[in-house]
């Protein structure tokens, strides 16, 4: 190979070198853009999942006040509300108290599809109830799930668990209590 060449082989290299360069930072700014895009997509998917639990929540409420009347008989509720103790909180949708002798109290949690996980998070959050409500320590404490899309295997699972399971037919939810079930009491 000749100086010429070999000068040339050189120039041509440092072109498609500086081409590389160029190709890369085009394509480095289009992922950074497309990463954007997707955080962006990310928060707004997060606000819808977010109106939807608000409207389940919004449908459910009705029937569980008549659910807590009718099937518990409680006489006062508590709809919609976060407790907090120190940076510790619990948040419920209602919370249902039947004074006088059968001093019971039924807290409620709406839930868009009801898995475990969610099952589990609910079953601390009663066994952690008079923490945060200590004015219902010596009632007897039961837990009701409203779940918009439950399948009949997590239904069952909240049964074995001992908590009620309301699901959506329709515009309402029904408490569904199947033969046998055995409600726990959370106070113990």
């Amino acid at each position: 190979m000749t100086d010429a060449e070999l000068k040339q082989l050189v120039a041509s290299l440092a072109a498609a070198q500086k081409e590389t360069d160029r190709q890369l930072k085009a394509t480095d700014r289009q992922l950074k853009a497309t990463d954007r895009q997707v955080k962006e997509s990310g928060k707004q998917i997060g606000g819808l999942g977010n109106k939807f639990g608000d409207f389940a929540e919004g449908m459910a409420l009705p029937s569980l006040e008549q659910i807590f009347q009718r099937h518990f008989g409680v006489d006062q509720m508590l709809p919609g509300r976060r407790f907090r103790k120190g940076k510790d909180e619990l948040e419920l949708e209602l919370v249902g108290a039947v004074n006088g002798q059968r001093r019971t109290v039924v807290a409620a949690e709406v839930k868009n599809h009801l898995n475990e996980r969610e099952l589990e998070k609910f079953v601390r959050n009663l066994e952690r109830f008079f923490h945060f409500l200590p004015q219902f320590k010596g009632y007897k404490l039961l837990g009701v799930l409203a779940a918009v899309d439950c399948s009949r295997e997590m239904e069952k699972r909240a049964h074995q668990q001992g908590v009620y399971v309301a699901r959506m037919h329709g515009d309402i939810f029904r408490l569904k209590v199947p033969r046998g079930f055995k409600p726990r009491d959370f106070s113990s």
